[in-house]
């Protein structure tokens, strides 16, 4: 048995994968992100890790003040060759596009914009949940990061904050299995064992 030839689209352009490329994949391609101007395919969703995405977006939604809004399946353009998916992101909303487009058009989240990424550990995203990508978000500024893990009795949410140094790096600051309890980037009060609920 032969393997399926990959299609020209996939070979990379002269000088590698660009954020901006990603603009440009044809219909049908799978989804993907680009980390360090590679293009990473992403994997089938676990039921714990739609579950978590589904149940921690209302909670935020419910929360979110009018000017902040949360989103899923949406990249970050971080620089040429960084163009990462965080499973939700928390942003802040301009009234106007700078560019004057119609913000329904975008197909990325500006960094500045954003407050808060979410990421969910799989088994094949371990490495890039765990150190490429936070260290990714820390350097592009933004300033709240979650890491949230499967646990035997239910999710783990691992929060950070910027440091503050010239060298911004992610400071933990708690680790929530049964309540999340923050005040910033707004406030929350999160059940976090339902966040697995059936």
């Amino acid at each position: 048995m032969t393997a399926e030839p990959l299609p020209d689209w996939f070979t990379p352009p002269p000088g590698g994968w660009t954020a901006d490329d990603m603009d440009n994949l044809p219909p049908g391609a799978p989804r993907m992100e680009l980390i360090d101007g590679a293009l990473v395919l992403l994997s089938p969703q676990t039921k714990f890790h739609a579950k978590v995405i589904v149940h921690l977006l209302y909670e935020l939604m419910e929360a979110a003040p009018d000017d902040i809004d949360i989103i899923h399946e949406m990249t970050m353009k971080l620089g040429k060759h960084q163009r990462p998916e965080p499973d939700l992101i928390v942003y802040r909303v301009r009234e106007e596009d700078e560019t004057g487009t119609d913000w329904r058009d975008d197909t990325h989240i500006p960094p500045e914009d954003v407050l808060l990424a979410i990421e969910i550990v799989s088994e094949e995203s371990q490495d890039r949940v765990r150190t490429t990508k936070p260290l990714k978000y820390a350097q592009a500024g933004i300033p709240h990061f979650w890491r949230i893990e499967r646990e035997d009795h239910g999710p783990a949410i691992h929060v950070y904050e910027l440091d503050g140094t010239r060298d911004p790096r992610y400071v933990p600051t708690t680790i929530a299995r049964e309540r999340l309890k923050l005040d910033v980037p707004f406030p929350v009060d999160i059940d976090v064992k339902a966040l697995s609920r059936r």
